[in-house]
């Protein structure tokens, strides 16, 4: 189904009239199922900002046993377990180990990278990576803490919902909204990026002076239709939740997945960045890269987010008397970068697809010295730009910390990328204007 934040209504199509007619919660559910509501948000926020959806399924959720502590995958929310480092940060691609040395599905796959604030007091976020090679067999998952945005890079992912399944692939994002319950089926070696926000959830952000049309069109994003399953697990079926930013695990003999029908505004959704309408300076100098914002999660100051998810699709470039490339800069925000295929123009070479690099508050970043050199004798006509790439940022108001494992246990920190400036030299001369 299309839209973004709609009232959705879907039930599966072998049981018709699922819904109750006229109620949310009658005496007596059609095919006698439960009723179920699942909060997306305080019972008395204002419409626009109200989030819920009533779920009729064949058993309710609150039936299995008591959740125990876990320790599996990489997944922290202690942003002191190592000193700062206010470095330009760049990871080499993250290495997804073979299934025939270490099988790791979706949840013993995920790492934490870096982030900041709490999930407590509801107010921050976190940045994961995921490196999987099998899939989620007779388990589920799903964040109390906040909102899942997952960036798939190698490997598509099916991901069955109590909402109905989406298939996502490299250029797709899909959002899975807090408490939202899934699991993911992989086919192959399997690698992506997710942010994670605490306490708020994403939305489109406003046009202003663009008008009514631009960047992420609501119509283009994409909601599940309504599927279930009937089935009982004598082995045990496991639920885990992300709760305090530890895992825990409950066991239920059924499967989660047996929402037969289901209406409502809060539900997982996907969205293809190649359908992004770009919009690009046409006369001189750049507009910020704000302008390449697909969702935002906002804080509670006005134009400030607690985290941006920005793109930097195909598009022509065409300004005049311009440095083309991404300017020097030093920003207040943290940004985040990684790469889902092709070569970022800004550095062609050392940032590569499933890798990343962190900006942090107020440290200098910008083109390395082939690419000033490059774009400043470059003749100025109209040409694409980032053909074949599709490269993305989280930009985030926090001051992020990066984890153990992202410093020093994956094994991926690019030490050597403080170099790529080095051979930048002065062309400074007072003699010549």
């Amino acid at each position: 189904m299309s839209g973004f934040g709609n009232e959705f209504v879907s039930e599966d199509p072998r049981c018709p009239g699922a819904l109750p007619e006229g109620q949310n919660n009658p005496q007596v559910c059609p095919y006698g199922l439960y009723a179920e509501q699942l909060s997306g948000s305080a019972f008395t926020c204002p419409r626009p900002t109200n989030k819920r959806s009533w779920l009729y399924r064949i058993l309710p959720s609150v039936c299995h046993k008591p959740f125990e502590c876990i320790h599996e995958g990489q997944v922290i929310h202690d942003w002191d377990e190592v000193e700062p480092d206010p470095n330009q940060l760049r990871w080499k691609p993250f290495e997804i180990p073979k299934a025939s040395q270490r099988k790791l599905d979706f949840v013993s796959g995920l790492h934490t990278l870096c982030g900041a604030g709490e999930p407590r007091s509801r107010n921050g976020i976190a940045v994961h990576i995921f490196l999987c090679n099998t899939s989620m067999i007779n388990r589920c998952f799903y964040s109390s803490d906040g909102d899942f945005l997952i960036v798939p890079q190698q490997g598509k992912l099916l991901i069955t919902t109590e909402f109905g399944k989406l298939l996502v692939e490299p250029s797709e994002i899909c959002v899975i909204q807090q408490g939202m319950r899934f699991s993911v089926e992989v086919f192959g070696e399997t690698r992506g990026y997710i942010l994670e926000v605490y306490g708020v959830h994403f939305e489109l952000p406003d046009l202003g002076p663009i008008g009514a049309n631009g960047l992420a069109n609501p119509r283009d994003f994409l909601v599940p239709v309504a599927w279930y399953e009937d089935r009982q697990v004598p082995g045990g079926y496991t639920v885990i939740s992300k709760y305090q930013g530890k895992l825990f695990a409950a066991h239920q003999d059924f499967s989660p997945f047996n929402v037969v029908a289901w209406h409502g505004n809060y539900t997982p959704y996907k969205y293809n960045l190649d359908n992004f309408m770009v919009i690009n300076s046409v006369a001189f100098d750049h507009a910020d890269p704000s302008i390449f914002t697909v969702l935002t999660a906002k804080s509670t100051r006005p134009g400030v987010a607690l985290a941006d998810f920005v793109i930097f699709p195909p598009r022509w470039g065409v300004a005049n008397h311009t440095f083309r490339p991404p300017y020097y800069h030093r920003n207040c925000m943290s940004e985040f970068m990684g790469l889902i295929k092709g070569h970022y123009e800004a550095k062609e070479e050392g940032f590569q697809p499933g890798g990343g690099s962190l900006h942090s508050m107020m440290t200098p970043h910008g083109p390395d010295a082939e690419c000033f050199e490059k774009a400043s004798k470059a003749k100025l006509e109209p040409e694409r730009v980032a053909d074949g790439t599709m490269a993305f940022m989280f930009e985030s108001s926090f001051s992020l910390a990066v984890t153990r494992w992202g410093l020093k246990t994956s094994n991926c920190l690019d030490k050597s990328y403080y170099k790529c400036w080095e051979p930048l030299k002065s062309h400074f001369n007072p003699r010549s204007k």
